[in-house]
């Protein structure tokens, strides 16, 4: 038997979470006196007072729950959070229509960045805020930043971590989850003040970097310019968020090595060397192609090529330049890099690098067994057997993962007027990355897309964000059963 009423009491308890950042978001806009104040603490009020009573009415119960509360729970979140998240833009006016709030607030909760918005600097900065820290918080991860709180209430949140984290999991530098995901927000508050510092030292004004910072260690992409970073144009600027996005998309167990100088053990991890080398290898491909045939300056070339390669494969989405402007051969590296995302345990979106790692793998040594087919011959990871449970979880991540994009095509295909702004719309929005190619490109963005378009694409985005089966279990049969 489900137990409906932990699941309400949760949700009630995250909601007075989420009107905490709002009300943080009020009070950034008293200091800019701009009309966005009593909006923001309308919203705030609301949220609270909606989940206060849900934590209310429910907390005399049975605290325990197991893996199906947990799988709702962690579904559910996104949504409800999203639905409160709208309040500022809904109240404010900044988006006045219920489907573009939704689709924003949802963009920016799963840290996709994909935008509704053609004037972002028209937007006070209270909203402006809230749009940025929208990013921060779904970064980690809503339940993640929970479980360092909700077993001071009585409940524990091992059920919610495994929903929040599917699939092969990375190495856990602490056995309680509880001090796991505080040491995993203490590094992450660590490099978004350590982001915020260097990108003012840069000359971005204290606000913009607060922001950018949020959604630079998020991996989310919004900015507070509809330029993104070529607003700058500072080559310091744009340094400093490549090398904080590549920290975002690494794994945070190793950035937890890394800060106590165990560098040996970080370089020894398989799938470190593996994602610095995707990095290396197909930022090398594109900086080649612009210096060749687009005549790029050699520092100019790598800049502008490690930018967006680092940020579409960390699923970040800044852009500083028109990338549809370069030869397509490159414009389909980065569409085939949307399907890559970050590390395992990162705030990075799509597919993972440790299940290409582990895809590429399997495949190459199933050749290899095809010749010697009395050969026992294991799929190795970081020195350690690859077990049989595992590789089938990442077999049918990818089959699914494949089957849900080829359905999004057809279904937004038929709204969409080219094929390669319904892939790239597809691609984008499925691995949180944020821009694609076409009508929704860097240059451009959701906005024109029908308002059935907007929900379905939503629905994509949590997907993405909770990795597929989190949120397809709730549609088996099985699941609900006794």
């Amino acid at each position: 038997m489900i137990n409906k009423r932990i699941i309400v009491f949760i949700l009630g308890f995250l909601l007075m979470l989420e009107s905490a950042f709002m009300f943080l978001s009020f009070l950034v806009s008293l200091l800019y006196r701009e009309g966005d104040s009593l909006p923001l603490l309308f919203s705030s009020l609301i949220t609270f007072f909606s989940g206060a009573l849900f934590w209310l009415i429910n907390r005399h119960l049975d605290r325990d729950f197991g893996k199906r509360e947990g799988y709702i729970i962690v579904s559910t979140v996104w949504i409800v959070f999203s639905f409160f998240g709208t309040l500022p833009y809904l109240l404010s006016g900044s988006i006045p229509n219920l489907t573009d709030a939704f689709f924003e607030t949802m963009s920016g909760f799963t840290t996709t960045g994909s935008s509704i918005l053609n004037d972002i600097e028209s937007l006070p900065h209270g909203v402006l805020f809230w749009r940025s820290i929208t990013q921060w918080m779904g970064g980690m991860g809503i339940i993640v930043l929970s479980l360092a709180i909700l077993p001071f209430l009585g409940i524990g949140g091992m059920q919610l971590f495994a929903a929040e984290v599917p699939g092969p999991t990375p190495d856990k530098f602490h056995p309680r989850v509880k001090e796991t995901a505080k040491r995993l927000w203490a590094i992450y508050v660590i490099f978004t003040l350590a982001e915020a510092i260097l990108l003012v030292v840069g000359g971005m004004k204290p606000f913009d970097a607060i922001c950018h910072a949020f959604t630079t260690m998020a991996t989310g992409g919004y900015s507070t310019k509809q330029a993104s970073i070529a607003y700058w144009n500072s080559p310091f600027i744009q340094y400093v968020i490549i090398l904080f996005m590549f920290i975002a998309g690494m794994n945070f167990t190793l950035s937890y090595y890394a800060m106590h100088r165990q560098f040996r053990k970080v370089w020894r991890n398989e799938e470190f060397r593996w994602y610095t080398g995707f990095t290396a290898g197909f930022a090398g491909v594109v900086v080649i192609f612009l210096i060749l045939i687009h005549h790029r300056g050699v520092e100019q070339a790598f800049r502008e090529g490690l930018f967006q390669v680092v940020s579409i494969l960390t699923t970040t989405g800044y852009v500083t330049t028109d990338y549809l402007q370069w030869e397509p051969f490159l414009a389909v590296i980065l569409l085939v890099l949307m399907f890559f995302g970050g590390s395992a345990g990162s705030t990075g979106g799509s597919m993972k690098i440790m299940r290409i790692a582990l895809l590429v793998k399997n495949s190459r040594y199933e050749l290899r067994r095809l010749i010697h087919p009395n050969a026992v011959i294991p799929v190795r990871f970081n020195h350690h057997k690859v077990s049989s449970r595992v590789l089938t979880n990442v077999l049918a991540f990818a089959v699914i993962y494949i089957a849900v994009f080829a359905f999004g095509v057809i279904v937004i295909s038929v709204m969409e007027p080219t094929v390669d702004s319904a892939v790239s719309a597809v691609a984008t929005t499925l691995g949180n990355v944020g821009p694609g190619l076409g009508t929704v490109g860097p240059m451009d963005n959701f906005y024109h897309i029908s308002a059935f378009g907007k929900w379905f694409l939503s629905f994509l985005m949590m997907l993405g964000r909770l990795e597929l089966f989190t949120v397809l279990i709730l549609f088996s049969p099985a699941f609900w059963k006794k």
